[in-house]
């Protein structure tokens, strides 16, 4: 009797409401030689699914928006402010927590491999690459699941992948992007014919160096990039994009 009374009054219970985030970036396997996708996770410190790694997130508060709580918990949790921040999908499946109905507003983000690199590290935060997360807690894996469905679905006909970029960038770091978003090699020459005749991706005269070749030519992106809009907290300066080191072509 008491086990069903207690069970009533979960279920009359209002939702409590969470934010949690996806936070996708690139980061270099030179073993592999190429880019692939990480995403930093918080092992929880408390029940339920006590030890278990997560998405960074928490309770929302009632006096910020959503989007700002979004900003706010990749703040406190990873020191990350990422240049892309969008909603991504509501999670609210009847036995996502065992003690009352859990809906989780869940948001997207994609930072630089330079803003990934400044990222809080500790014990109980890290970066998994996105193709070995498995056994979060929660629906976590199956959050991931759809926001890389989302990455890659955008990635094919939007300007997403420029927020992997700096300002400026050579083809074959473009290229690296969409190989590490979509997981499988493209032809580099079949590549770089489509990019060049693409009226958004504009030559400059400039060139990256550093390298023991001949030294690469930049490019930039000169379409409308995807907006994200001001979130409370922001650092002037937080969302510019850096570029490489360039100098003027020859």
């Amino acid at each position: 009797m008491y086990g069903s009374a207690n069970v009533s009054e979960r279920q009359a219970q209002p939702p409590a409401l969470a934010i949690s985030t996806v936070i996708f970036a690139l980061r270099r396997d030179e073993a592999a030689g190429r880019d692939e996708i990480w995403l930093p996770l918080v092992r929880r410190i408390r029940q339920p699914h006590l030890g278990k790694w997560a998405l960074p997130g928490g309770p929302l508060d009632g006096r910020e928006s959503l989007q700002d709580a979004a900003a706010r918990h990749l703040r406190d949790t990873t020191d990350l402010e990422p240049t892309y921040l969008e909603q991504l999908y509501a999670f609210g499946g009847l036995d996502r927590a065992a003690t009352q109905r859990l809906v989780s507003i869940v948001y997207w983000a994609l930072v630089r491999p330079d803003q990934a690199d400044l990222a809080r590290a500790s014990e109980n935060v890290r970066w998994f690459r996105a193709s070995e997360v498995d056994g979060l807690a929660f629906d976590h894996d199956d959050i991931v699941a759809y926001a890389l469905g989302r990455l890659r679905g955008k990635v094919e006909y939007g300007a997403v992948a420029y927020h992997f970029l700096g300002e400026r960038f050579t083809l074959t770091q473009l290229r690296g992007v969409y190989e590490a978003v979509l997981d499988r090699q493209l032809d580099p020459a079949n590549f770089r014919r489509q990019l060049r005749s693409a009226k958004d991706i504009v030559p400059t005269d400039e060139v990256l160096q550093g390298g023991r070749n001949r030294p690469p030519r930049l490019y930039r992106y000169s379409g409308d990039r995807p907006e994200t809009p001001p979130v409370a907290g922001n650092r002037p300066g937080t969302t510019s994009t850096s570029t490489p080191h360039a100098s003027r072509a020859r």
